[in-house]
């Protein structure tokens, strides 16, 4: 009996480290705002990771696409009732967070005979006004944390650092200016999953000469470049300019290749 507490706590670390394991190779997701709206940013093989939830929220996630898109059900199915039984304003990022997902996830961790999810959420808030957009990041395990002009996804706490760390050195005004910080700070995360992953010999090849810590914005390019192929560059706004209530769009390839500092534009081919 008095080991019960000690095998649940033995667990929760257990699947921890199992969790942990499976975002290590996995794409970061960036939000930026930018004078007129938020981007959302990441890359995909096949399957989508950005979405719209309602009218001015919008989702990105890593993780195991099955348990994305049951999250994601779950926030829209969500969404929608509270727009339709009390009204449009009251579908908040902060309310569909702590009475809706997150509660969830953490019941779905904490239930050690069962799986938990294998997702890490950004919900992006567009505000009524410039200055008020938000964001949020859900854990796995449901903890959540608000913040404000940059948010991002990424395998580990100490890898996020260091893309907001990047993204906090950046002036973005304009949305071709968010879409450059947005693109260099997912190369900022992906490379150092890489790095970390090689410092744990699973990536030998190519590992010596590599320019792991420069933030150079060519070297962050030319790593875009290598790490893209064959994969699809997803970009995401919620846009305060954009008539009607929904203000989410997707860029389309056209638009992101004028969009596109001139040597990224092989991204899109």
């Amino acid at each position: 009996m008095y080991e019960e507490p000690y095998k649940w706590v033995e667990a929760v670390g257990n699947r921890r480290q199992y969790l942990d394991e499976q975002f290590k190779q996995g794409s970061p997701v960036v939000g930026v705002v930018y004078d007129t709206g938020i981007l959302l940013m990441t890359v995909s093989k096949g399957t989508p990771k950005l979405y719209e939830i309602y009218d001015r929220l919008a989702l990105g996630g890593m993780g195991h696409p099955a348990d994305l898109e049951k999250l994601r059900f779950n926030l829209l199915e969500m969404a929608h009732v509270e727009g339709f039984n009390r009204s449009p304003s009251d579908v908040t990022g902060s309310r569909m967070v702590k009475y809706g997902v997150a509660p969830v996830i953490k019941q779905a961790f904490e239930e050690v005979f069962k799986a938990p999810f294998i997702v890490k959420i950004l919900l992006a808030e567009l505000g009524q006004k410039a200055g008020r957009d938000t964001f949020l990041t859900i854990n796995y395990d449901g903890t959540f944390e608000e913040k404000n002009s940059h948010a991002v996804l990424a395998a580990t706490p100490a890898i996020e650092q260091t893309m907001l760390a990047y993204l906090r050195q950046q002036h973005i005004p304009s949305l071709e200016q968010a879409v450059s910080a947005a693109i260099c700070a997912w190369a900022v995360g992906d490379r150092a999953q890489h790095q970390a992953l090689d410092e744990t010999g699973e990536h030998d090849e190519g590992k010596a000469g590599r320019p792991q810590q420069s933030t150079d914005r060519d070297a962050l390019y030319a790593h875009m470049r290598e790490r893209v192929t064959e994969k699809t560059l997803e970009c995401a706004l919620l846009d305060r300019h954009q008539k009607g209530p929904s203000k989410y769009r997707a860029i389309d390839p056209d638009e992101l290749g004028r969009l596109l500092p001139k040597d990224m534009n092989t991204l899109l081919t």
